[in-house]
């Protein structure tokens, strides 16, 4: 499929510069999704997808314009070239814009090495079905859970390929299985429910079926009896399976896109304390079997591991060619690109380092305070950091887990917060973003 798709985007390139392109850049992508949901042991849905897609971007100068179809045949290409050329020569000129130079551009990568694909057949329909009844009946069958909400297996496999007028050409494959179950507990206005989900490159790697319901059901049954914690200033700590949610607002506050605009409350904190100083950020886009790693960017440039935050000081932005240019910076490799919109920043596999306590020595730690397993809506100023959302969790008193919660909203500043985490062991290595469970202080809670 791969060899398929270089010969599409070599296509579009021809076409772009007999149109008249001075340079252009094409991707082309092509997929395969499978998703089953069960619900009551039977069959509730089932809906396969297969397509391709191209993409080419065009520069005339300082001056660039995006295209995209689903078609690939011949004359659409030429199409696509010609109307590209003609949107750019009408767009504002813009002297950051441009592909990379020849010695920026990845040379070699050992696709292997990353075994982004799992070289297994495709999953048969029925053993999909299988797995998510499987993982239904496992939920149903823990005492206490009155209904199964969903339960859904699903299996990708992508292929992509990008090329550019000065020389660069490569591809990969990445696949992809997840198995997911929601539970519910109690009736009418006192149910509850909770879930429980994986989502693995590998096949083998994937979890029993049965374990993802029995998980999914022991977690609605905690939920049982959820009521409003207390309203006041209280230690938060984020478990395990929502705290990368706050390392992102990290990330999205470094993105080379939101300094370049001045809408980021992090734009005064290069070379600053960011975490407390034993904690570092690092990004490896080249860990086997992570649906985050890539070996090279979406503008072609060679991927590599580097380190966003060492020792708590933020060392960098994270940066295309384009915001690099405006910031009179060099890219840190890391352009995301679809087939319809020209590059932008954007991080891939990131690990924070890990305390030595565990979850459970953090809640004792806490004493009295929210232990949050939820996260629902949100409210964050990118410009000034402030943060509210709603969460829902259990309530620990005296260091121990004592009822459910919902129902309550959580607020702080995203600069206050950081800077005073404390991290327990428990992150999932195999995660794209492995985080570990995060005790905060003094968050302000409203509750009942």
């Amino acid at each position: 499929m791969t060899e398929i798709l270089a010969d599409l985007t070599e296509a579009l390139l021809s076409a772009a510069k007999i149109a008249g392109a001075d340079e252009a850049d094409a991707i082309a992508v092509s997929g395969t999704s499978l998703s089953i949901d069960v619900l009551r042991g039977r069959l509730e849905h089932a809906e396969r997808s297969e397509g391709a897609d191209i993409g080419l971007r065009v520069l005339i100068g300082t001056r660039q314009a995006c295209v995209s179809a689903s078609d690939t045949k011949p004359e659409t290409i030429r199409t696509m070239a010609e109307r590209a050329v003609a949107m750019a020569r009408e767009a504002p000129e813009d002297p950051t814009v441009g592909l990379a130079k020849p010695e920026q551009l990845a040379q070699a990568w050992d696709i292997a090495a990353l075994e982004l694909a799992d070289p297994t057949p495709e999953p048969a329909p029925a053993a999909l079905e299988e797995d998510a009844r499987t993982a239904e009946a496992a939920a149903l069958s823990v005492k206490g859970i009155s209904t199964v909400q969903s339960a859904s297996a699903g299996y990708g496999r992508q292929a992509l390929h990008l090329a550019t007028s000065n020389g660069f050409s490569g591809g990969y494959e990445r696949t992809s299985r997840a198995l997911s179950c929601v539970a519910i507990t109690g009736e009418g206005t006192r149910m509850e429910r909770d879930y429980y989900g994986e989502n693995r490159v590998f096949q083998a790697d994937l979890p029993d079926p049965a374990r993802v319901g029995k998980l999914a059901a022991e977690r609605a049954l905690d939920r049982a009896g959820a009521r409003k914690p207390r309203t006041g200033s209280y230690p938060v700590l984020f478990d395990e399976r929502i705290s990368s949610s706050l390392i992102g607002h990290l990330l999205s506050a470094i993105n080379g896109t939101a300094i370049v605009r001045g809408a980021s409350w992090a734009r005064d904190l290069l070379d600053q304390q960011v975490l407390p100083a034993g904690l570092s950020i690092v990004e490896d886009p080249h860990r086997p079997r992570v649906s985050g790693s890539r070996p090279f960017d979406g503008e072609g440039l060679q991927t590599a591991k580097r380190v966003i935050v060492d020792h708590g000081r933020l060392t960098g932005w994270t940066l295309d060619l384009a915001t690099a240019r405006k910031l009179g910076l060099q890219s840190t490799a890391n352009a995301a690109r679809g087939v319809s919109s020209p590059p932008s920043p954007a991080h891939g596999n990131i690990a924070l380092t890990q305390g030595e306590a565990s979850r459970q020595d953090l809640v004792r730690e806490m004493g009295t305070g929210l232990l949050v397993t939820s996260l629902i809506g949100s409210s964050i100023n990118a410009t000034t950091g402030d943060y509210s959302r709603g969460a829902s969790g259990f309530w620990v008193e005296n260091g121990e887990i004592c009822y459910p919660v919902n129902e309550c909203t959580i607020a702080g500043n995203l600069r206050d917060m950081l800077r005073d985490i404390v991290p327990a062991n428990d992150a999932r290595s195999y995660l794209s973003h492995v985080v570990p469970s995060l005790l905060l202080d003094g968050l302000t809670l409203a509750g009942e």
